[in-house]
């Protein structure tokens, strides 16, 4: 007996407990449904569309590079003596970098200059000769061929002076050569050579990149090169740098060049932006994403994504809010989405009410209480 009573007792706990979760379930929903009030007007949220001027924008990836890049490497070959700065230290333009063993260099510009010195002496020899020709000349004791050949010697010591000069001066650069300089202001990347090493015109002994400024380089779509062409000329807006973090740059960049040419294998251009870079934050090889203008709507009607509805063939629907104050779905053509926004493209006029809450739950001809909101809260709360 205790024992039915038992069951009888649990019986009754189950059912007490499933009618208040049935209750509790119809208080929640009752909650979640648009409030009605006494004429059956469901409450809703909506929005009065006004146009806007948009800035149609484009991401695309692209890779960093640095803004000039020098390969350092000597013009004369011999021992390195010195290296005088270490990877990944700033340098200046005209900075010593390396020093090369000038020995053998010194020798050779001492044998060249001793070679202007002997033209010199002959080239003085010729003149005076040239004079006691002259000389004879005048007195007929000497032939006219002796004369013109006298002449020739002239001639050919200027020109072998000549030559012992010029070959003195490539020796002086040779020895110049000897020390290697920074061309350009930048940093240094990964050395190569070591002192003791021997360098020729073959060895690279170190890299130089100018970073203060960076190129970021892009492979865009052929059909919206001239697009991004037109903006920039336009001035419609920078360059924006994004790192692989979504982490905007801290300058903006500017387009800087677009190749003329068409990859026929992928039909991408290549397109250069400059961006300047303080406290090199942008490295070269990193891959990062570029968001550049590529045209302007200027009498656009955005509407937030939310508000968007899909009909059982999946076309795309808003509920406009008529005169009347009844909801109709009206059939909607989507374009670019912008910040959480969409474009309407066709469907829609400015100064329409549309709802943007509770229209799910809205049926065609229902009568609706709209609480609009401004366009600036909604797109505020869009983009956040």
């Amino acid at each position: 007996m205790s024992h039915r009573r038992s069951f009888i007792a649990a019986i009754v706990g189950v059912a007490a407990l499933a009618l208040f979760l049935v209750c509790r379930h119809e208080a929640v929903s009752q909650r979640q449904e648009p409030s009605a009030d006494a004429g059956g007007a469901a409450q809703v949220t909506t929005l009065t569309l006004k146009p806007e001027r948009v800035v149609l924008i484009d991401a695309f990836p692209g890779r960093v590079a640095a803004y000039r890049r020098v390969e350092i490497r000597p013009q004369v070959t011999g021992i390195i003596k010195k290296r005088l700065v270490e990877g990944g230290t700033e340098v200046e333009a005209g900075e010593i970098l390396f020093e090369i063993d000038s020995a053998l260099l010194e020798a050779d510009l001492e044998t060249a200059q001793a070679g202007v010195m002997r033209a010199e002496g002959a080239l003085a020899h010729a003149r005076q000769g040239l004079a006691r020709a002259k000389a004879l000349m005048a007195e007929n004791v000497t032939s006219r061929k002796n004369y013109e050949q006298v002449q020739n010697e002239l001639t050919t010591a200027e020109a072998n002076l000549a030559e012992a000069r010029a070959v003195a001066r490539r020796r002086k650069l040779d020895l110049d050569f000897a020390t290697i300089r920074s061309p350009i202001k930048g940093y240094v990347g990964r050395t190569v050579a070591d002192e003791g090493a021997l360098a020729s015109s073959q060895t690279e002994l170190a890299v130089v990149q100018e970073l203060d400024r960076v190129y970021v380089d892009l492979r865009l779509p052929a059909t919206k090169l001239d697009g991004v062409q037109s903006a920039a000329e336009a001035g419609l807006g920078p360059a924006e740098i994004l790192d692989a973090d979504g982490k905007p740059h801290p300058r903006l960049g500017r387009l800087a060049l677009s190749d003329v040419t068409v990859d026929p294998g992928t039909g991408d251009a290549a397109v250069r932006v400059e961006v300047e870079n303080p406290g090199l934050s942008l490295l070269p090889g990193m891959y990062v994403r570029v968001r550049l203008p590529r045209g302007v709507l200027p009498d656009a009607l955005l509407v937030p994504e939310e508000a968007v509805v899909r009909n059982g063939a999946g076309e795309a629907q808003l509920v406009v809010v008529t005169a009347d104050g009844r909801a109709e779905r009206r059939n909607v053509d989507l374009g670019e989405a912008i910040g959480g926004r969409l474009v309407v493209t066709a469907g829609l006029k400015a100064g329409e009410m549309i709802v943007i809450r509770g229209q799910d739950r809205v049926q065609d001809g229902m009568r609706v209480r709209p609480a609009s909101v401004p366009q600036d809260t909604a797109t505020a709360a869009d983009t956040l």
